[in-house]
């Protein structure tokens, strides 16, 4: 990494007016990048992160005004360069930028092809035919199978991983000095996460470019910059290498994120750390610490005067009116949570799901032949009276498919599904409905914007006839308290409400008939890291106090290793293993599992991102492989698992597991892990029936 500097920012400020006031979006920000380096830029939603990125090239909203010293970028200053410059010479140019929704910042009506070489011929003096051989060179370069027949496909034909791979090659198209990647990985499957980081490091060395990475997983900055900076309302808090700001935070703020991730140098018996309230809305002048309402370290000083700025060395600073005096959490330490796994052995299972079969018959086209798509195959599960049952596994691999099934929406080809003792399908509606309840992924788009938050929580007891009407006002209140909903947001919309405050809504609005278990799918995937812990916190005092049962549905496995109980892996339709919370993370039986925690990405910044060992794309469902349905992307993969398709045993610490080489995965993906070739890897006892048929 070169120390000559590539971009230099000098007190950027960007105002929006408003109809009441000024939203001072970034507030005096001070950047620093070098040639061949990456910074990380962190910070909640509404911190100034992907405005500060913006206002760089000069994307801004019409009215918004922007002001800086000096916007330095490969000796040119961007902040006196026109408009027409702009365009032609530097954005995706010189600076390429990836956006955090692929499937938004693609032309659904153009082909693939037409906008990647579009982005080349604008932009310099290049036939199609040129343009056409850079598309194909960067398509195979970032990992898309067949790149040439790719240019003739559509966004909607792509999945979310080919998509953002395409945004990857279109950015990369002129070879720009800068690639700044906002939320890259946001939404994505952990090993699509794994796939897409790795892809950046890469294309990054070889290509020596600088990268400006926005993200709100701490995660994924610790591993993939070199240089993190943390903003809070518009500005920066603190700066510094990553090693030095994870591992040891100065700004109670940065500490404050960092105890909210599960995982992060506590027990996952531990309850999470939590910031209270939400960042500012930044309107008008901001008078003291922005983060001084939020502090329990704050003093009288932080509210009335500015913070000064404090250096460790030369590229070590952080914002703060009380560096050290009152060092610690920036929340009180709470006693660990009660794990009673063990004892729920003997509980009375709640829930059963047993051999679960469900296919759709899909046409492709208005004329095309209808092709059977098999969702679940086989499934079985139990649940237990007060456990949290986690279900992981990537997009497409019949998780919601299954949850419809539980919840009665949907009916399956064969099998059972029995609540309680009694079949789902035979329970009326409305007596299913008060024995089990779901929190779904997004609370803004899963409330009625036209109802009132008191109306919304109440509406499933006016459905039940559930008490007379001040019985039921009565009920939403104690529940609204319950949920940590302050009584004054009654009479208030969806709208008016923070993104965990609508959460909590819809946690109320599951809770208020008593159900007896709880689906929540992805409650905390599209909340930021503060509010998430929040959330979980919340989730798990509600399970001790009222005795409650999840069935939690994630891709997050540091979520899993905090929450859960036991987990339950699903692939292509199957469970490919499920068993104790412990012994599934700590020692995997089935290589799918292994690939899916070799993917995920902890808070380590001594480490690089992970090579990722599981390849290629998720298998269409309507095109099932023969055998073991994981063979095709499986490195342990023989002629056995190409052929039969593997029986579902228990392996001796209880864990159920439906693999030909049950326990081989740890051997064979640390060998991977140190980059030796599978060739070295003793072959199994059992292998000696590879051609079995």
């Amino acid at each position: 990494m070169s120390t000559e500097s590539l971009l230099e920012i000098r007190d950027l400020s960007v105002a929006i007016p408003t109809e009441t006031s000024t939203l001072r979006a970034v507030r005096g920000v001070d950047l620093e990048l070098r040639r061949g380096e990456t910074l990380g830029i962190v910070g909640e939603s509404g911190s100034g992160k992907s405005m500060t990125a913006l206002a760089l090239m000069n994307l801004l909203p019409p009215a918004a005004r922007r002001s800086a010293a000096c916007v330095n970028f490969a000796g040119a200053d961007l902040s006196a360069v026109s408009e027409k410059e702009l365009a032609g010479q530097v954005r995706g140019r010189k600076i390429g930028m990836i956006f955090q929704e692929p499937m938004t910042s693609l032309n659904p009506v153009y082909s693939i092809g037409r906008q990647l070489t579009e982005t080349m011929t604008l932009h310099g003096d290049v036939s199609v035919a040129q343009a056409r051989r850079r598309a194909i060179e960067l398509l195979e370069k970032v990992g898309l199978p067949d790149p040439g027949s790719r240019l003739k496909q559509y966004p909607h034909e792509l999945s979310g991983g080919q998509r953002q791979r395409v945004m990857i090659a279109m950015a990369l198209m002129n070879e720009p000095e800068l690639l700044i990647a906002d939320e890259p990985t946001t939404a994505l499957d952990v090993t699509i996460q794994a796939q897409i980081l790795h892809l950046l490091h890469g294309l990054q060395t070889e290509l020596g470019m600088s990268m400006i990475l926005i993200t709100h997983d701490l995660g994924v900055v610790s591993r993939a910059a070199d240089r993190i900076a943390v903003m809070y309302a518009g500005d920066i808090v603190e700066t510094g290498t990553t090693g030095q700001v994870l591992e040891d935070p100065r700004h109670p703020y940065t500490r404050g994120l960092l105890e909210c991730v599960p995982g992060y140098r506590e027990a996952s018996a531990r309850r999470l750390g939590s910031i209270p309230g939400v960042v500012p809305s930044m309107t008008g002048e901001i008078r003291g610490c922005a983060f001084a309402a939020r502090c329990s370290r704050a003093v009288e000083t932080c509210f009335t005067e500015s913070p000064p700025v404090r250096a460790l060395g030369s590229a070590r600073t952080y914002v703060c009116h009380d560096p050290e005096e009152t060092p610690g959490r920036l929340s009180p330490a709470e006693p660990p949570v009660a794990r009673a796994a063990a004892t729920r052995q003997d509980q009375d299972c709640v829930l059963k799901v047993e051999g679960v079969s469900r296919s759709f018959s899909v046409r492709r086209g208005m004329f095309g032949k209808r092709k059977s798509l098999k969702a679940l195959d086989n499934v079985s599960l139990e649940i237990r009276k007060g456990e949290v049952l986690a279900l992981v596994g990537e997009s497409g691999c019949g998780k919601s498919t299954l949850t419809r099934t539980i919840l009665g929406l949907d009916i399956p080809d064969s099998g059972s599904v029995t609540l309680a003792g009694r079949p789902v399908g035979e329970l009326p509606p409305r007596q299913r409905a008060r024995m089990i309840q779901p929190i779904f992924q997004d609370p803004y788009s899963s409330l009625n914007p036209r109802k009132t938050i008191g109306d919304i929580i109440g509406r499933p007891l006016q459905v039940n006839q559930v008490g007379a009407r001040g019985e039921q006002q009565a009920r939403v209140r104690r529940m609204m308290e319950l949920v940590g909903l302050p009584t004054r947001v009654f009479n208030s919309f969806p709208d008016q409400l923070s993104g965990g405050q609508r959460q909590r809504v819809a946690i109320a609005r599951a809770l208020i008939l008593d159900p007896e278990i709880v689906i929540c799918d992805e409650p905390t995937s599209a909340l930021d890291v503060s509010v998430q812990a929040q959330i979980l916190n919340l989730l798990l005092d509600l399970r001790d106090e009222l005795d409650l049962t999840y069935l939690f549905v994630t891709h997050d496995l540091s979520v899993v290793g905090h929450l859960a109980d036991r987990v339950a892996v699903m692939y292509l339709g199957e469970i490919a293993e499920c068993g104790d919370r412990d012994q599934v993370l700590a020692h995997p039986k089935h290589p799918y599992t292994r690939a899916l925690l070799d993917s995920a990405l902890t808070i380590a910044p001594e480490l690089d991102v992970p090579e990722p060992h599981l390849t290629g794309d998720f298998p269409n469902p309507m095109n099932r492989p023969g055998g073991c349905p994981f063979h095709p992307r499986c490195p342990l993969a023989d002629a056995r698992c190409r052929s039969r398709v593997p029986e579902r045993e228990r392996s001796t610490d209880g864990t159920l597991v439906k693999c030909w080489k049950a326990g081989d995965a740890g051997g064979v993906f640390s060998q991977l892990a140190k980059g030796q070739a599978l060739d070295a890897v003793p072959t199994p006892e059992n292998n000696k029936e590879e051609s079995a048929p």
